[in-house]
């Protein structure tokens, strides 16, 4: 990996946590109308992965989307308008928070159905195949939606005609308020590949090289033709289910505990230890992306709210 790449994973992970937390003040002041499922210690996740993609791969998320949204080129003024649902938002304010689209840039939705996002990777894994390119396509979920059958039927579709599509379970822990080792049987949902014939990889999800890693050679295999990969990225859900959630489920102690394993704090002191960043260097990284998510935070309360007649509309703006 290059100076350039590291830099940019760094400065990727920061645009995210600097977005969620920026939705997460603005959730609490009323502007967001609707749940608000922010992913806040996750972001080597949306980062690693997403940095190996072209502007024509294409991804689908979940409910908590906004930063593999982000990492994949959906521009912020535009996320964060359409989560507040404004009309300058990528879908012109109707699709929210849960169901964010941008396929100028690949993002071909979230998903607010656990599990839903997985079929539709896997048909769009047939339509490049089919067209015989060398895009590639990628599904994140979570834990929860590793235990639903679309889960396995996609994986098994993919498998038999060895689709391009890189199948992202990020393992946060909890499904809403269950614990992972309450619903799954399997200490690592990556082992799960292997009863598909794929390979089935678990690495350390709060590690954007391994992450990374991992990634480029499921990318390069998927273009390759040789078909999909399960990458499990073991993680942990800082904040509550939702805004608002008081996730009485597990201790303070548990949570304080993940705190020290912050997914940017680790690589930025990585870069530091390199020589690869420094201290100045960080600040004006961290000057510049509160300057950008300030613009798009104002851009969007000064937006309108799409019209009524809007809702009769095929398209966000026409």
């Amino acid at each position: 990996m290059d100076s350039t790449t590291k830099l940019q994973l760094l400065e990727t992970m920061l645009r995210i946590r600097k977005a969620e937390l920026q939705l997460a003040i603005m959730y609490k002041n009323g502007k967001v109308p609707c749940a608000a499922h922010l992913y806040e210690g996750e972001e080597a996740i949306a980062a690693g992965v997403c940095a190996n993609l072209r502007r024509d791969d294409c991804i689908t998320s979940t409910h908590r989307g906004h930063g593999h949204c982000i990492a994949k080129g959906l521009p912020m003024r535009e996320m964060i308008a359409e989560v507040s649902a404004r009309k300058t938002g990528c879908c012109g304010g109707k699709g929210g928070t849960m169901h964010l689209f941008k396929p100028e840039v690949g993002v071909m939705g979230t998903v607010g159905i656990v599990g839903g996002g997985i079929p539709l990777s896997t048909g769009l894994g047939l339509a490049m195949k089919m067209r015989k390119t060398d895009r590639v396509a990628v599904s994140f979920f979570g834990d929860g939606a590793a235990n639903n059958g679309s889960f396995h039927e996609s994986i098994n579709l993919a498998a038999l005609w060895k689709l391009p599509v890189l199948y992202v379970c990020e393992n946060n822990m909890y499904a809403t308020s269950v614990a992972v080792w309450r619903s799954t049987p399997v200490e690592n949902i990556g082992v799960r590949g292997a009863g598909y014939g794929i390979p089935g990889v678990t690495v350390d999800g709060n590690r954007v090289d391994e992450v990374y890693a991992a990634a480029e050679e499921a990318v390069a295999r998927a273009r390759a033709g040789l078909g999909p990969t399960l990458l499990e990225c073991k993680t942990y859900r800082i904040r509550g289910h939702f805004e608002g959630d008081d996730a009485f489920y597990r201790t303070k102690e548990e949570v304080a505990e993940a705190r020290k394993r912050d997914p940017i704090d680790y690589w930025k002191g990585i870069l530091l230890a390199e020589g690869a960043l420094t201290e100045e260097a960080f600040a004006e990284m961290d000057a510049k992306t509160d300057a950008e998510v300030a613009d798009a935070a104002a851009f969007a309360e000064a937006s309108p709210f799409p019209d009524p007649e809007d809702a009769l509309r095929l398209t966000a703006t026409a």
